[in-house]
C-alpha cells in the first residue's frame, strides 16, 4: 500500500471516529488518536524522508491538506459539542414563565406587639388614645414627679441605667416603666379629663433570667376626670381581662404598694389555662398576677397640673410579654428576644 493509499485510508477512518465522538471526552481521544503529536497522521508525516525524492512533496502536500481538513473539522466538532453542552444546561435550568411565580417569605409581627396592637384594641374600644412617651428621661419624671423622693427604698425596687452627664446637670436615664407618660399627659392635657395608653419599651439593670429581662415593655393606662373611683378602675379591668384572655374570666385585686397611686392594688386573673382547678402555671392558686394599679396619688395629679379636690383618676402598668407568657404557656422570657426563628414563628 502505497503512502497515497494510507492518507484515503486515515481520512475514511478519522472523518468516521469524528462523526461517531458523542462528546468532549470523545472527542479530545479522537484529537489524539488521529492529529495529536502522537496521532497517526503525525506518525505518517514522519516517513515523509524514506520516500523516494520525487513523491515527497506531493505526498507533503496531501498531509498537510489532510491536516488541515481534519484540524477544521475537529474545530467544527468542537464547537457543536460545546453549543449543545450549554444548550442542554440552559434547557435545564429553563424556567416555565407560564407557571405561578413562588411568594416570597414575608415576615410577620413578633408576638410582643401582637399582645400591644390587641391591648391597644381592646383599651380603644373603652375611648383611650394612644400617646408616647420619652425612653430616655428626666429622674423627675420618671421618680421625682411620681411621687418618689430621693431618699425613698422605693427607688431600690427598680435598678436604673442612669447616663452620664455633666456635673450640675438634671439627671438623666433610661425609663424603668411607662409610668413616666404619667406626667407627660396630664401637663398636656390639663385641666381636661384625659384617657391614655402608653406601650413602650423599658429598661432596668438587672439579672438575665427566665423571668427577667433588661429591656422589657410595658404599658400604661391612665384615666383622669370627674368621680373616677376604683370601681371604674375594677370595670375597666374586668373589660380587659375578658376581652384578652376569653369570656368569663374574672378580676381579684389585692391590695400593694406604689408611690404613684394610693390605694395600690396587684391585679389577678383567674386561671384560663386551669378554669381556676388550679395548675403549674397558676401555682394551683387558681389566679394569675398580671400587674400592677391603682388610684392615681393626690401628689401626682398636682404635679401633672389637676385639683386631686376636684378630679380624681386611675392608672396601671402591665408588661405584654408576662400577658404572652401566661396566655401560650411560654415558660422563658428569653425567647422573646433571642432571634430563635423556632421561637418567633409559631406565633406567625
Amino acid at each position: 500500500m502505497t503512502v497515497i493509499d494510507e492518507l484515503v485510508t486515515l481520512e475514511e477512518e478519522a472523518v468516521a471516529a469524528l462523526a461517531a465522538a458523542a462528546d468532549l471526552d470523545a472527542l479530545a481521544e479522537w484529537k489524539s488518536k488521529y492529529i495529536g503529536k502522537s496521532g497517526a497522521l503525525t506518525r505518517l508525516s514522519r516517513g515523509l524522508g524514506a520516500l523516494p525524492p520525487e513523491q515527497r512533496p506531493e505526498v507533503g502536500r496531501r498531509v498537510n491538506a489532510l491536516r488541515e481538513q481534519l484540524d477544521a473539522a475537529y474545530e467544527r466538532a468542537e464547537a457543536a459539542l460545546r453549543a449543545a453542552s450549554v444548550h442542554a444546561e440552559l434547557a435545564a435550568d429553563r424556567i416555565d414563565i407560564t407557571m405561578p411565580g413562588r411568594p416570597p417569605a414575608l415576615g410577620h409581627m413578633h408576638l410582643t406587639n401582637q399582645v400591644i396592637a390587641q391591648v391597644r384594641e381592646i383599651f380603644g374600644e373603652l375611648g383611650f388614645q394612644v400617646g408616647e412617651s420619652p425612653e430616655v428621661e428626666l429622674d423627675a419624671f420618671n421618680f421625682g414627679l411620681l411621687n418618689f423622693p430621693d431618699d425613698h427604698p422605693a427607688r431600690d425596687m427598680q435598678d436604673t441605667f442612669y447616663v452620664e452627664m455633666p456635673e450640675g446637670a438634671p439627671s438623666v436615664l433610661l425609663r424603668t416603666h411607662t409610668s413616666n407618660a404619667q406626667i407627660h399627659a396630664m401637663r398636656r392635657l390639663a385641666p381636661r379629663p384625659l384617657r391614655v395608653l402608653v406601650p413602650g419599651k423599658c429598661y432596668r439593670n438587672e439579672q438575665v433570667t427566665a423571668r427577667s429581662e433588661m429591656q422589657f415593655f410595658q404599658f400604661e393606662f391612665l384615666a383622669v376626670g370627674y368621680h373616677v373611683s376604683m370601681s371604674d378602675l375594677k370595670g375597666t379591668l374586668g373589660y380587659f381581662a375578658e376581652r384578652m384572655f376569653g369570656p368569663g374570666t374574672q378580676v381579684r385585686l389585692r391590695p400593694s404598694f406604689f408611690p404613684f397611686t394610693e390605694p395600690s392594688t396587684e391585679m389577678d386573673v383567674s386561671c384560663f389555662l386551669c378554669a381556676s382547678k388550679g395548675c403549674r402555671i397558676c401555682k394551683y392558686s387558681g389566679w394569675l398576677e398580671i400587674g400592677g394599679c391603682g388610684m392615681v396619688h393626690p401628689t401626682v395629679l398636682r404635679n401633672g397640673g389637676y385639683d386631686p379636690q376636684v378630679v380624681s383618676g386611675f392608672a396601671g402598668g402591665f408588661g405584654p410579654e408576662r400577658i404572652a407568657l401566661l396566655k401560650y404557656g411560654i415558660d422563658d422570657i428569653r425567647n422573646f428576644y433571642n432571634g430563635d426563628l423556632r421561637f418567633v414563628k409559631q406565633f406567625g
